[in-house]
């Protein structure tokens, strides 16, 4: 799979879709047409990739010497420059526009430097840069790595899946990893020996074990075959809402443990990185798609799935009057996407 600008999860909950709907694979490819759709919607790629380029030496062209336009490629940072095998330092060129990038579009040597591009036995590719391509780099703390990790193991196991779709991106160090699926995992907390749950909607308080791996607000919990969403954590009491995900309500006895989806399956050394070793407490960061992209995959997704299931009848209208149901905010939704997003100069191709 590509990488996708909202998640599995993110979907299902505009749905209100269950898990027993067992619609996952219908969500996962409505996800991936609609990242694919916006990126040519925007004409750029808005997910970091770590990779080195090569670009011809601009006074070829009878452009400006010291100016390297980047054209389609994004840049957001750089690791290293060079131009005929020579190394530029840092300190001697510009990524514009500084004001406010990233991402940026071209970089300019300084010209109060000695450094230059060209040199090279010949124009082309004589550039080499290499960093991190894309639109942005917006991280947030998501979890902590749980167990340490080869480089081979491709299921982690995390502290915490509340912040966690399938489909996000992650980073652990500087491994960048994609989440292709989620499984259940024993938390290590069980109902306390005080403590019962009764077939009831009402019964909604669990008083744990212990608080050491105790379930987070939003995070999913299974207790032997009833799903639960933890909406509030006080000490040792979790506040679930019953029944979740279509599962059927049922007793508990004292004791039972309670499992959470903490088992990511996972595509190692994604977007350019390699695959290393992980140990327990790592911080996973997890990248954020710009929000108005994310809305936009959300409803071009809900209205991909909701078509299908109604056999793609789902219009309004006649003639050349007639449109998709409730086209008209989707179309204004994709028309704010293209505003705060869209590339609109030099050369407009993902």
């Amino acid at each position: 799979m590509g990488v996708w600008y909202a998640t599995r999860e993110d979907v299902k909950s505009a749905l209100d879709s269950k898990e027993t709907a067992r619609n996952n694979g219908q969500i996962d490819r409505a996800l991936e047409s609609a990242s694919r759709s916006i990126e040519g919607l925007l004409h750029r790629r808005l997910y970091p990739v770590t990779a080195t380029r090569y670009f011809d030496w601009p006074n070829a062209q009878g452009a400006r010497p010291w100016r390297l336009w980047l054209d389609d490629s994004e840049l957001i940072s750089v690791s290293s420059l060079s131009s005929g095998g020579v190394v530029i330092p840092a300190a001697d060129y510009f990524l514009e526009p500084n004001r406010t990038g990233p991402p940026y579009r071209r970089i300019e040597v300084d010209l109060d430097s000695n450094s230059a591009f060209g040199g090279g036995g010949t124009h082309q590719r004589d550039i080499t840069v290499t960093g991190l391509w894309g639109h942005s780099n917006d991280e947030s703390l998501a979890g902590d790595v749980d167990e340490a990790m080869s480089v081979s193991e491709t299921d982690l196991d995390v502290t915490t899946s509340a912040a966690i779709g399938v489909g996000s991106v992650l980073r652990v160090g500087s491994e960048r990893l994609i989440v292709t699926g989620k499984t259940m995992k024993d938390t290590g907390v069980n109902i306390d020996v005080s403590d019962s749950l009764a077939a009831s909607a009402a019964d909604v308080s669990i008083t744990m074990s212990t608080t050491t791996g105790a379930p987070a607000v939003d995070e999913v919990i299974l207790i032997d075959s009833e799903r639960m969403l933890v909406v509030d954590v006080a000490g040792t009491v979790l506040t679930v809402k019953r029944g979740w995900d279509g599962s059927v309500l049922a007793t508990h006895a004292a004791g039972a443990d309670i499992y959470a989806p903490r088992t990511l399956t996972v595509t190692r050394g994604a977007l350019g990185t390699n695959a290393a070793t992980m140990s327990a407490g790592d911080d996973i960061w997890r990248w954020d798609p710009p929000g108005p992209v994310r809305e936009l995959c959300i409803a071009e997704a809900l209205t991909a799935v909701l078509q299908g299931q109604s056999g793609y009848a789902r219009v309004v209208g006649s003639g050349e009057a007639q449109r998709e149901a409730y086209g008209r905010g989707l179309a204004d939704l994709r028309e704010s996407v293209y505003t705060s997003h869209g590339r609109k100069a030099r050369t407009r191709a993902v």
